[in-house]
């Protein structure tokens, strides 16, 4: 017997979600019956809602999760019957809300065989189905991975382009060759979940999803892993394998400036194997604050890994979280001075000078004394434990980087120019006269960087989360009235 079968995802980066494509394999090829609604770019499909027996909500990061707790009560209201489930990295973290909200089964980790059973006792039981035990929400099995299937979803052109300076814009595929991650770094929301474990994707499967994206249009890959040196050995051979199929096709990778450093020695065969650029988090300059982060690498570290990187004639694309509660008004002048004098302005999207610290439910940054003492009680709304900076102007300085990159969005501003914007504001909030950016030569040079640059692990905000909400007709109201986060 089969159920039919809706799974959604609100939000992920601007990409074609593997969260809905890799289920969508697994439970097609058992014969059921199964819809994927990307409501990033299309709309709620209600005649599949009122049909389904499973609505099943990926929920990968912060933003997803806020806009799917707009979304839950709407779809309880259109299909009373139908079984909720929630999956994903913020699905275990968020188990009391989601379930005040009427979702019955969530699966965290590993959750593609979890959604099966589920599907199938469904399927026998219907609304008999148990909801899932609390001892089980969360799976760590090896799995062995179906080819993911897009079928239904909206086109890549749909979705972030890679922006080439001089030479257009490319349509952009994404492929996940491993999940979770060894690192145990404090604000990671993949921590709580996976505590230090990866898993990986068969390279055969990973090679699949590739080969039928390019024959689909794709003319550059990202790779969503949340570190793709966790393994190196692999990813070299994916990365050697990936060129020589596909000597035309470039790609793009997250990797930890820690294994930057340990793995220098690869950094070449990256880039001659058509690695455009390199993400990293690097998340601050400031050495307390990356100790407090528990990111394994230091001031120096970053700064060495630049200039390995511009020896080499590679991009690094840094990201940051800049305003922490030991963000200093200095600190943060410094950070600006940092990112000038390094050359990687144009590296640097404008949205990450504004980003805020989020400490979700589970979150290993409560785990100091200090942070304990300094966050408010734990906010439903926001999904987050509010902080306020010491010094009031940080808070103030933060809300006013965000309404620059938000205007510099809208108005299709250079990241020099919006970066200048935001050291005006800088210094004016710490009483000093602004000062002439004088960028080195080399970060005048073009960048190549994708059109949706905002990442998980930190604070979305308001101007994101409405962004997003514009393009779904059916939770744009609701997203566009939430509340400001502190």
């Amino acid at each position: 017997m089969a159920v039919n079968i809706v799974l959604i995802s609100t939000y992920e980066l601007g990409r074609q979600p593997f969260g809905l494509a890799s289920p969508a394999a697994w439970l097609r090829k058992r014969g059921q019956r199964v819809v994927a609604l990307d409501l990033a770019r299309q709309s709620l499909d209600e005649a599949a809602i009122g049909d389904a027996g499973l609505i099943a909500i990926y929920l990968p990061m912060h933003t997803a999760t806020r806009l799917a707790a707009q979304l839950i009560p709407q779809l309880r209201k259109q299909n009373p019957r139908a079984h909720l489930c929630c999956y994903g990295l913020y699905a275990p973290m968020n188990v009391d809300y989601l379930r005040a909200l009427g979702v019955s089964t969530i699966l965290g980790g590993e959750f593609e065989e979890a959604l099966v059973q589920l599907a199938e006792r469904l399927a026998m039981d219907g609304a008999r189905a148990s909801a899932q035990p609390a001892e089980s929400l969360i799976s760590m099995a090896r799995l062995q991975f179906e080819v993911p299937d897009r079928t239904g979803m909206p086109a890549m052109e749909k979705y972030a382009h890679l922006i080439v300076p001089g030479d257009g814009y490319r349509i952009v595929g994404s492929t996940e060759a491993s999940r979770g991650c060894k690192h145990l770094c404090r604000h990671c929301p993949i921590v709580p979940v996976y505590k230090g474990v990866f898993r990986i994707v068969s390279r055969d499967v990973v090679m699949e999803d590739v080969r039928r994206q390019v024959a689909a249009g794709a003319q550059h890959i990202t790779f969503g892993d949340p570190d793709f040196f966790n393994g190196i050995r692999r990813a070299m051979e994916l990365a050697e394998v990936f060129h020589r199929e596909f000597p035309a096709v470039t790609y793009d990778v997250t990797i930890k400036i820690e294994h930057l450093l340990k793995y220098e020695k690869h950094l070449p065969a990256l880039r001659d194997t058509g690695c455009l650029f390199v993400i990293s988090a690097v998340e601050s300059v400031d050495d307390a604050v990356l100790g407090f982060l528990d990111k394994g690498h230091t001031r120096e570290d970053f700064l060495r890994v630049a200039k390995t990187f511009r020896e080499l004639g590679m991009t690094l694309h840094p990201t940051f979280v800049p305003f922490t509660p030991w963000t200093t008004v200095d600190g943060y002048l410094d950070l600006l001075r940092v990112i000038e004098q390094q050359g990687v302005i144009e590296n640097v999207a404008t949205i990450q000078l504004g980003i805020r610290l989020l400490i979700p439910a589970g979150s290993r940054m409560l785990e100091l004394e200090e942070v304990r003492r300094l966050v408010g009680p734990f906010d439903p709304r926001s999904l987050a434990y509010p902080w306020k900076n010491a010094d009031p102007r940080m808070d103030a300085l933060s809300e006013t980087v965000q309404e620059i990159a938000a205007a510099a969005e809208r108005q299709k501003e250079s990241r020099l120019a919006a970066f200048e914007r935001v050291s005006r504001a800088a210094h004016l909030a710490a009483g000093l006269s602004a000062r002439k950016i004088n960028p080195p030569a080399r970060s005048q040079a073009g960048v190549p960087f994708l059109s949706e640059p905002w990442y998980c692990c930190a604070e979305p905000t308001r101007d994101q989360l409405v962004s997003i909400g514009t393009q779904k007709p059916l939770v744009k109201n609701a997203v566009a009235s939430a509340d400001s986060f502190v």
